[in-house]
C-alpha cells in the first residue's frame, strides 16, 4: 500500500500527525504546493468516505422495507386469487357461502346448541334424589350438585357448556345460542339418574319418554330427524323405550354392547372414577399384592363366578366382594394387577373398575372376547393392560401364571404408560374426559352430513327388516387377546 493509501486510511489527526513526521528537508516552499493539493485530496477523499458512511445504514434500511412490502403484496394477492377463484381451498366447516361470496369463520370449532330444558330433566332430579333421602325442596334447585360419582359424565358435559368460553380452555367446540348456527345440537338430561331415582316409583312413568315426545315436536329435530343431536346415553335401561325414536342421533354411551349402538355413529365414553388417583412412586416396592379382583354385583356373573373360583385359594390375590370402599382403594393402590372381566354372559363390560384401576396406577387384566373401550384412536390399550381370552383364562392356573411372568421392569413400563393416558379418564382434568369427549363427537360432523344429505335424496320403502346404515358394534366378532 502506497504513503497516500496509508494516510487516506487515517483520521483527520492521525493524518496531520503523519505530515509533521515528515522530514524537514522535504518541508520547503517548492513542496508546499504538493503538499496544499494532496491535503485537499485527502479531505475530499475522507468526505466521499463519511458520506458513504451515512447513507448506507439508511440503504439499507430502504432496501429491507421494500422487501418486506413486497412479500406482503405477493401473499396478498395469492391469497386474494385462491380466495375468489379456489374457494374449496378453505375448509367447508369454518365457511359461510353468501351469493357468489365466501367468508370464512372466525372459529373453527364445532358450534354446539344446547336446549333449554325444564330443570326437571336435570337439577330438578337431583333435587329428588335428595328428597328421596329426607332432603327437602329448594326454592332454587340450580345450586345443587350432582350425588354420586360413577353416572356424573351427565353431569360434566353439561356444567361445561354452562360454563363461559373463556373457562373452557382447549375446548373443541364452542356454544351458540341461536340454533340456526348450530352445527350439534346437545340434550341435557341426567337421565341414568333420572332411571335411578324414578325407578319402582308408582306414577313416576318412564324416563325419557316425554322428554324424547317433547324432541320429536321441535323444528331442529324434525329437520334432520335427529342425526345432528347429541343425547348421553349411559345406562342402556334409560333408553330402553324409547331407543328405536333416537337411534339416529349422536349417543354417548358407555356401554356399547348391551345399548347396540354403532361404533361408527356413536361415541364411547369412560364412567367418571370415584376414588382419589395414584400419586406415588412407581414400581413394584409398595405393591405387595399380585392381583387384586373386587366383584361388585351380587348376582355376579358366569365367568365372575368361575374366576372367583380358580383364584379364591391363590396366595398372593385378594378378592374383596361389594362396592366401593376405601380398603378396597387401598388394594387396589398396593396390587400389582387388577382383575377386570368383561366377557358377557352376565357382566357388564363397562363396569366402572376398569377406570378405578387406571387411576389406581394398578394394571388391568381384561378377561374379554371382544368389547368396545373409549377414545382407542389416541390410546392403546395394550401398552398398559393384559387381555385374556374366557377360555384361556377359566383354564386352571393360565391367568394366574401369565401376570407372574411378568417381570418388574414390565411392570413399571405399564404404570409409565398407564399414567401418561389418565387424564383422558379424568373429567376434572382441564383437558381430561371432557374435552376428549367433545373431539370425539367433533369428528362425526362429517358423517353427519353425509348421512343428512345421503337420506334426502334415497326413496324411502316399507321393510320389516332393522336397518343399520352405519357400521355396528363388533359385528365381525374378532376375540382380541390370548
Amino acid at each position: 500500500m502506497s504513503r497516500e493509501d496509508k494516510l487516506v486510511d487515517c483520521p483527520n489527526k492521525t493524518l496531520l500527525d503523519h505530515l509533521s513526521l515528515l522530514p524537514s528537508h522535504r518541508r520547503n516552499l517548492q513542496f508546499k504546493r504538493e503538499e496544499s493539493l494532496l491535503l485537499e485530496t485527502v479531505h475530499e477523499m475522507m468526505s466521499e468516505r463519511l458520506k458513504l458512511r451515512i447513507r448506507k445504514p439508511n440503504n439499507l434500511f430502504s432496501n429491507l422495507a421494500v422487501s418486506l412490502l413486497s412479500v406482503f403484496l405477493l401473499f396478498l394477492f395469492i391469497n386474494t386469487f385462491f380466495f375468489f377463484f379456489f374457494p374449496s381451498f378453505h375448509s367447508d366447516s369454518s365457511s359461510i357461502h353468501g351469493e357468489g361470496l365466501y367468508f370464512p369463520r372466525k372459529s373453527h370449532k364445532t358450534r354446539v346448541y344446547m336446549y333449554d330444558l325444564s330443570t326437571s330433566f336435570t337439577y330438578g332430579v337431583i333435587e329428588q334424589h335428595s328428597i328421596a333421602r329426607g332432603g327437602e325442596k329448594y326454592n332454587d334447585v340450580t345450586g345443587l350438585k350432582y350425588p354420586g360419582y360413577y353416572h356424573m359424565h351427565e353431569w360434566y358435559l353439561f356444567s361445561d357448556l354452562t360454563r363461559p368460553d373463556m373457562d373452557r380452555v382447549g375446548s373443541p367446540v364452542v356454544r351458540v345460542f341461536d340454533p340456526a348456527e348450530a352445527d350439534l345440537f346437545y340434550v341435557p338430561s341426567f337421565s341414568s339418574l333420572n332411571l335411578f331415582v324414578n325407578s319402582g316409583r308408582p306414577g313416576s312413568g318412564y324416563p325419557l319418554e316425554s322428554l324424547v315426545g317433547w324432541l320429536e315436536g321441535q323444528e331442529w329435530w324434525r329437520r334432520n330427524n335427529g342425526r345432528d343431536h347429541v343425547i348421553v346415553a349411559d345406562d342402556p335401561n334409560a333408553l330402553k323405550r324409547v331407543m328405536d325414536r333416537v337411534k339416529n342421533s349422536v349417543l354417548l354411551v358407555a356401554d356399547l354392547g348391551r345399548l347396540k349402538g354403532s361404533l361408527v355413529k356413536d361415541v364411547i365414553i369412560p364412567c367418571s372414577h370415584g376414588i382419589d388417583a395414584y400419586e406415588g412412586e412407581l414400581g413394584v416396592t409398595k405393591r405387595n399384592t399380585l392381583l387384586f379382583f373386587r366383584r361388585n354385583r351380587k348376582d355376579g356373573g358366569r365367568v365372575k363366578d368361575l374366576l372367583f373360583k380358580l383364584l379364591e385359594k391363590e396366595d398372593d390375590v385378594v378378592i374383596k366382594h361389594g362396592t366401593q370402599s376405601r380398603e378396597n382403594t387401598e388394594r387396589m393402590h398396593t396390587s400389582k394387577f387388577c382383575l377386570h372381566p368383561a366377557a358377557g354372559d352376565g357382566d357388564t363390560p363397562s363396569a366402572c373398575r376398569l377406570f378405578d384401576y387406571i387411576a389406581s396406577l394398578c394394571i388391568p387384566v381384561i378377561v374379554s372376547d371382544g368389547f368396545e373401550l373409549p377414545f382407542e384412536d389416541v390410546i392403546d390399550y395394550r401398552s398398559f393392560s393384559v387381555f385374556l381370552r374366557s377360555d384361556s383364562a377359566l383354564k386352571p392356573g393360565v391367568l394366574i401364571k401369565k401376570v407372574r411372568k411378568v417381570k418388574p421392569g414390565k411392570i413399571l413400563k405399564y404404570q409409565k404408560a398407564m399414567k401418561e393416558v389418565r387424564r383422558y379418564f379424568d373429567y376434572t382434568h382441564p383437558n381430561g374426559s371432557v374435552n376428549e369427549i367433545w373431539r370425539q363427537v367433533t369428528q362425526k360432523v362429517p358423517l353427519i352430513k353425509l348421512m343428512i344429505n345421503r337420506e334426502k335424496r334415497m326413496i324411502k320403502r316399507e321393510s320389516n327388516e332393522d336397518q343399520c346404515s352405519c357400521l355396528c358394534s363388533n359385528q365381525t366378532r374378532i376375540i382380541h387377546g390370548v
